[in-house]
């Protein structure tokens, strides 16, 4: 296929990148057509993917706005995607015009873009680094140059880790970014689950389509989420499906395990 002007000439437009098949689930244009092919054998295989994906973005909204209305001011999420409406920055800086957000992803196409959106605000920056080296995003100037991690921070990584498997140790990841936080600090967390889920063969399909990736599927259960938020207080409602998390109405819950992802906030305490 013909490569878009928007694309950067590094990436292998022929091979489908996480990050791209989830902004075609949320509806997004900058994905290619080796994306939206993997995306829709997904779909085909979990027919609720993109209500998966939907029902994840607002569990971060919703995670964002209770965070930034408890006084946090710095934001560093990672994994963070191609952008879309109700990002971090939006939310905070409608709150705090003055809340500082950085912006962290491997996917150069989401990098790339995200430097075009945030052109002109100085308050938002984006690097590209891989959530599996935490000191080298801890190090980066443009960490250290907007966050002072003296002070709170909110760590998210949202929708991130099922691309993450044991073998990278995700604990030991988070274990190095806790390290670096100062008390009053926040992590947000979710990914997706097999819970509520007994089709093997579903779950089979949707693995399979991921090794298509760069970034093969690792479902987790509500107990290891759980425990990858050690040295954190949970949040009530702690780790549930993602639309339990301080819906907007009740009826927003319904259902809510349909959405296969589930999350939580927690808190460092001093």
């Amino acid at each position: 296929m013909q490569r878009p002007d928007w694309a950067p000439d590094t990436i292998d437009i022929e091979r489908p990148s996480v990050a791209r098949m989830y902004d075609y689930y949320l509806g997004g244009s900058h994905n290619f057509a080796a994306d939206r092919s993997a995306a829709r054998a997904m779909v085909d295989a979990v027919p609720e993917a993109p209500l998966m994906a939907q029902a994840n973005r607002a569990f971060l909204r919703r995670a964002v706005h209770f965070l930034a209305e408890a006084g946090i001011r710095q934001f560093l999420d990672i994994g963070s995607g191609i952008p879309t409406v109700g990002n971090v920055h939006e939310i905070a800086q409608r709150i705090d015009p003055d809340a500082r957000v950085v912006y962290v992803d491997v996917d150069p196409v989401a990098v790339a873009h995200s430097r075009e959106i945030l052109s002109g605000n100085d308050r938002a920056v984006v690097l590209q680094e891989d959530l599996r080296r935490p000191e080298r995003i801890l190090a980066h100037p443009e960490v250290t140059g907007l966050l002072d991690l003296s002070q709170p921070v909110a760590v998210m990584i949202v929708a991130v880790l099922h691309f993450v498997p044991d073998t990278d140790r995700p604990a030991q990841i988070l274990r190095e970014l806790r390290q670096a936080l100062a008390p009053g600090s926040y992590l947000v967390l979710s990914q997706a689950s097999d819970d509520a889920r007994h089709d093997t063969g579903e779950r089979a399909e949707a693995e399979a389509v991921y090794r298509r990736t760069d970034n093969p599927l690792v479902i987790r259960s509500r107990a290891e989420l759980t425990a990858l938020f050690d040295g954190f207080e949970l949040v009530d409602p702690g780790v549930v499906w993602v639309p339990q998390w301080r819906p907007e109405t009740p009826e927003s819950a319904e259902g809510a395990e349909q959405a296969v992802f589930m999350g939580g906030v927690g808190r460092l305490d001093g």
